[in-house]
């Protein structure tokens, strides 16, 4: 396990590395399925070199990654990395600092190492078997447990659909009326990342997520003492209906007041 967890933070410093050469530059943007839904040079170029390290650890490595010919899901049995480029393409895009290289590691459909290395912040997490950390110090989530004082960050990009935008837009009212404070911070590794270190209490991804945006970082709140589960309040995979990721300590509560948000 600490060969995985060491190969999956040198495969995202490897990203973060390619990443940085093209931050607050000049570099070509193109949109895929929406006009916020966007893709550069940089996330195709960080891809390419992440998966090199990954396949000169492991020459016949099965790879979950968002962009190119890879595959878009996770195995149900077997060893397989799970590879986002930048979440947080769009903040990149904009010369914001929030975004990072994620790489994490699953076998048979459970997440065992994970990294999420976020250079323009200069921070680094990280998960194995037994306990995250950040920065080379361990993690844990935060000890509030009243509702009312959480700072809760919702996650996932909505599409340009109608639909899409009214579910998300009421989740964020719902978050906003009913718990302490909001922030949107644009990568939902991070966000998640956040959350492990205890600097967020809680955050919540609307929509099924893609393993790329949260395999890693739904990995480190769990190793840092905290529950994810999707919003029905059952066990998360990465093929969940949405995520919730809490530091525990009002988790029921949560999934309680968020209860009806799209209706």
């Amino acid at each position: 396990m600490s060969d995985l967890l060491a190969v999956a933070e040198r495969a995202a410093d490897a990203g973060a590395d390619l990443a940085m050469e093209y931050f607050r530059g000049d570099v070509a943007v193109e949109t895929k399925a929406t006009s916020m839904d966007l893709v550069t040079e940089a996330d195709r170029r960080a891809q390419k070199r992440i998966v090199e390290v990954v396949r000169e650890y492991d020459p016949d490595a099965a790879i979950v990654a968002e962009e190119q010919d890879f595959r878009k899901t996770v195995p149900d049995s077997g060893e397989a990395w799970v590879i986002d480029p930048i979440d947080g393409t769009t903040n990149f895009v904009h010369g914001l600092l929030t975004w990072a290289p994620a790489v994490a590691v699953v076998r048979d459909g459970d997440p065992v190492a994970g990294a999420v290395v976020a250079p323009a912040r200069d921070e680094r997490y990280l998960a194995g078997p037994e306990r995250a950390t950040g920065d080379g110090a361990s993690l844990a989530v935060s000890d509030r447990s009243d509702p009312d004082s959480f700072v809760v960050a919702p996650i996932l990009r909505y599409s340009g659909s109608r639909a899409d935008r009214e579910r998300f837009a009421g989740l964020t009212t719902r978050l906003v009326t009913e718990l302490g404070d909001v922030r949107r911070l644009g990568s939902a590794q991070v966000t998640l990342a956040l959350v492990a270190a205890g600097s967020l209490d809680a955050t919540v991804g609307p929509f099924p997520p893609h393993a790329w945006d949260t395999v890693a970082g739904a990995h480190m709140v769990e190793r840092a003492g905290g529950t994810v589960t999707d919003l029905a309040g059952d066990s998360w995979t990465p093929d969940s209906d949405g995520i919730v990721a809490t530091n525990g300590g009002a988790h029921d509560a949560i999934l309680d007041r968020l209860d009806g948000f799209d209706e």
